[in-house]
């Protein structure tokens, strides 16, 4: 059967943070020069460490996790910082949490061409209650429809009633359905839970997704394209390597 509605994940999906230019001007203050590709792979290795072994921590409101992440990105680096201190530096020079998120290069227009082919397009994602902000301010927000946020609902990823939820809304059966999403746990356990395909965001190759088995894994969502082209014959299993553009 072929893909009629392609869902997908908010966070390192469709949008970013310059996070990892914050962080180096950050180490640049306190005198300490890092390259800006050893800081982007720490960013990633961390986000997968707590998608496998926290599961949900990231989608929660940032003041909940951020020193206990930034102690673990710090301890990747070989670098100690006062937490506190550090923590209220990178808030001040990231801006508000709302305007900080940019959508990646290649979002909208791919979400325009996927509407242009007549295949539904909507949002799954764990996220606090800036979400819709995030997606007004980058220019997402009337690309998808309908938009189930977890902070919304009630209800987060991987628990396959958010999925339920969003299909019910849609009016979509699951195996119609793709999802594509950067975390293997929430993404691709959950939305294949109830039997939905899925394919995961990895912009780093297969650096902090050891453990997991095969699976389709692209560089971003501007793949997608070559990607359903051959899930729609029956070949789901198109992957390529490497990262993609900021």
């Amino acid at each position: 059967m072929t893909i009629s509605f392609i869902w997908f994940d908010l966070g390192y999906t469709l949008v970013y943070q310059e996070r990892e230019a914050v962080f180096q001007r950050f180490l640049l203050e306190e005198g300490i020069e890092l390259d800006l590709e050893r800081i982007e792979l720490a960013y990633h290795l961390t986000d997968k460490l707590f998608m496998r072994e926290y599961p949900g921590v990231l989608g929660r409101e940032p003041g909940t996790f951020f020193p206990w992440y930034m102690g673990v990105l710090n301890h990747s680096l070989g670098l100690h910082f006062d937490l506190s201190r550090q923590c209220i530096r990178l808030r001040e020079l990231q801006g508000p949490r709302d305007r900080s998120w940019q959508a990646f290069p290649e979002a909208v227009s791919v979400l325009r061409e996927l509407k242009s082919h007549s295949l539904g397009v909507g949002l799954i994602s764990n996220w606090d209650i800036s979400a819709r902000d995030v997606l007004a301010n980058t220019g997402l927000l009337p690309l998808l429809d309908p938009i189930i946020i977890s902070s919304e609902v009630g209800i987060a990823k991987p628990d396959p009633a958010i999925f339920e939820l969003a299909l019910e809304r849609a009016g979509v059966p699951p195996e119609e359905c793709l999802y594509v999403g950067d975390n293997y746990y929430d993404d691709v356990i959950g939305s294949e839970r109830v039997g939905m395909k899925s394919c995961l965001i990895n912009r780093f190759g297969r650096e902090g997704i050891q453990e997991i088995g095969s699976g389709a894994i692209l560089a971003s969502i501007q793949d997608l394209q070559v990607h359903l082209g051959t899930s729609h014959t029956g070949t789901y299993s198109s992957m390529r390597k490497g990262r993609s553009g900021r």
